[in-house]
């Protein structure tokens, strides 16, 4: 017989190679509580090998204080330019390699399910997705770049996937005012 674990740490990053956002959450059974979320800033360096140890140390640093059971990450999407698709992909990489080291699962979700599982629309703004996890996790700070809340997106978004898989329904909604009327218990 498999027992499920009362509570869970989740950290969630959207990878970058610039600015790398990142979020750790609390979950207790059906609720979300926000540990804490910020960046990682890289934009000074001029060179990507260091900018990928930077993301390598702050993963690790950030594993080994805050100690989550999963690291969910953004899947790098698809776009036109494969130089920005390759740095990216490393940056996914590291934080992956990171993890692992700490022997911590991984798993990743493309940004369009993220946003889907956050406001109930893939094709949300990023400060629509801020604004839907400030109501959710009950916090007044507007973070300085949205790639902390990305972060947190991704973290938001795993949980959501245990939720909706451990009993409850999964439901497609036509924008974010229809998913928040439908989720109360989810606000706070």
């Amino acid at each position: 017989m498999l027992v499920e674990k009362k509570e869970r740490v989740i950290m969630g990053i959207d990878p970058g190679t610039s600015i790398m956002g990142y979020g750790l959450i609390l979950e207790k059974g059906s609720k979300i509580e926000l540990i804490t979320m910020g960046i990682v800033r890289m934009d000074h360096l001029d060179d990507h090998f260091l900018k990928l140890q930077r993301i390598f140390e702050k993963t690790v640093k950030l594993l080994d204080e805050y100690k989550p059971d999963v690291l969910a990450l953004e899947a790098p999407f698809y776009g036109k330019n494969i130089q920005v698709m390759l740095k990216l992909g490393r940056a996914q990489g590291i934080a992956m390699a990171a993890a692992l080291s700490r022997n911590i699962p991984v798993v990743e979700y493309a940004p369009r399910k993220i946003k889907q599982s956050i406001t109930g629309n893939g094709n949300t703004s990023k400060e629509q997705v801020a604004a839907m996890l400030q109501r959710l996790l009950n916090f007044k700070e507007t973070p300085e770049f949205l790639d902390a809340t990305d972060g947190l997106s991704v973290a938001v978004c795993h949980s959501f996937q245990r939720i909706s898989t451990s009993g409850g329904s999964s439901k497609s909604y036509s924008g974010w005012e229809a998913f928040a009327k439908d989720n109360k218990k989810r606000l706070k």
